[in-house]
Formats: structure tokens, C-alpha cells, sequence
């Protein structure tokens, strides 16, 4: 078989339907974000169950969201920290943040989960600190912003998923003018070279397409 598209494609869908399965709540997020006219843009199925995964591998019982959108991932996180945990979600948009809310009440995680609307570099100083787990998908341009106060809000052993690393293979162009490019390579060059972090990252291809995420910890 071919290396196309369409082949990431049909293997998501495959081991989407072979290790997440059918989820009324998780498929009734995504269609009310659907309807509500969002951006396609939530994270796919494998990578949310990937970070339901991380947060209870890690034991995160704060987690930190940058990002809301619909709730899709929100609700995963929500479900990793458990009854006890805590989810404080940051959201832009009140008309994001108004879909989202809805669906992570009729989820049964609304009692777990903070959602704080503003712009991140506006709500993250007004957050007390000692978060266990932080995933930042939100706008790239202000990646080392958000790393930044990931790890203020952190602790060395605090676990940072920094998403859509990949950009189709354009972080390997310096002379990028695009600025999510930039403001994602400037995020990567941030985990690489800032004493706070230790990081890997990897490139991966699916119904998202080329793309990717880094992960990190704060020591």
C-alpha cells in the first residue's frame, strides 16, 4: 500500500474503531461542534485517547487545557483525573466556550471542569500553580508564551503535550513566513533550548493529516 493521505486516513479510522470504539458523548461533542459551525480542528479520536492515556499514566489530577474549542478534549482530560480531579480549560471564545460547556455537562465531567474565557496570555497570570499535566492547542503563534507559564503553573514533573507540531513538514523551513510555522518552531526551539524543559517530539500522519506533538517535562 501506498504512503498517501487517504491510506492515514483509513488507518486512523481503523485504530480509532479497534482501541477507542463508539462513544455516544465524545461523537455528541463533536456534532454539536459540528452544528455550531466550529473549525474542524479538535484532535482526533487515537490522540485524544492518547491524552486521557498520558494523564493517567502521569497520575494528573490538575490538569491545565489552553485551548477548549468544542470540549472534545477537554472531556477526555476530564475523565482521566476523575471524580477528585480538576480540569481548568482556557477559551477565547464565548461563543466556543458556550458549545463546549454544554457538552461536557451532558458528558457527566461538568463538575470537574473550569472553564476560563479569555485571551491565554490574559488568563494565565490570574491561575494558581501546581498543575500536574498541561496541553496546549491554541493559537501557535503564542507557543512560547504558553510554555512559559506551563511551566510557572507547573512542577518539575509536570507533563507538557504541546500539539500540531508537525505543519506538514513546514517547521523545516527557516525562511517560513507562515506564523504558525514560526510560532511553532519557536515553541520546539523554546523545549529544546530552555533549562526548564526536557522534550521530544514526533511527527505523525493520520485523518489530521501531517502533523505531530511534543511532549515534555519540567524539571
Amino acid at each position: 500500500m501506498d504512503s498517501t493521505p487517504t491510506a492515514w486516513s483509513d488507518a486512523d479510522a481503523y485504530l480509532a474503531d479497534l482501541l477507542v470504539g463508539h462513544d455516544p458523548d465524545l461523537e455528541a461533542a463533536l456534532a454539536a461542534q459540528r452544528e455550531a459551525g466550529l473549525p474542524a480542528i479538535e484532535v482526533a479520536p487515537v490522540s485524544g485517547k492518547l491524552l486521557n492515556l498520558i494523564a493517567r499514566i502521569s497520575g494528573a489530577r490538575r490538569v491545565l487545557e489552553i485551548g477548549t474549542l468544542g470540549g472534545y478534549s477537554t472531556i477526555w482530560l476530564a475523565r482521566a483525573v476523575g471524580p477528585e480531579g480538576r480540569v481548568v480549560t482556557v477559551e477565547a471564545e464565548v461563543d466556543n466556550a458556550a458549545v463546549a460547556r454544554a457538552s461536557i455537562d451532558a458528558a457527566g465531567v461538568g463538575d470537574r471542569v473550569d472553564i476560563r474565557i479569555g485571551r491565554g496570555a490574559d488568563v494565565l497570570p490570574t491561575l494558581v500553580g501546581g498543575f500536574d499535566l498541561v496541553f496546549i492547542d491554541a493559537d501557535k503563534e503564542s507557543n512560547t508564551i504558553y510554555l512559559d507559564w506551563a511551566a510557572k503553573l507547573g512542577r518539575p514533573g509536570t507533563v507538557i503535550v504541546l500539539d500540531n507540531i508537525g505543519r506538514e513538514g513546514e517547521i523545516v523551513r527557516d525562511d517560513s513566513a507562515d506564523p504558525k510555522v514560526v510560532g511553532t518552531r519557536e515553541g520546539l526551539r523554546m523545549l529544546g533550548e530552555d533549562p526548564r524543559f526536557d522534550a521530544t517530539a514526533l511527527q505523525t500522519v493520520g485523518v489530521k493529516g501531517w502533523d505531530g506533538f511534543a511532549v515534555a517535562v519540567v524539571v
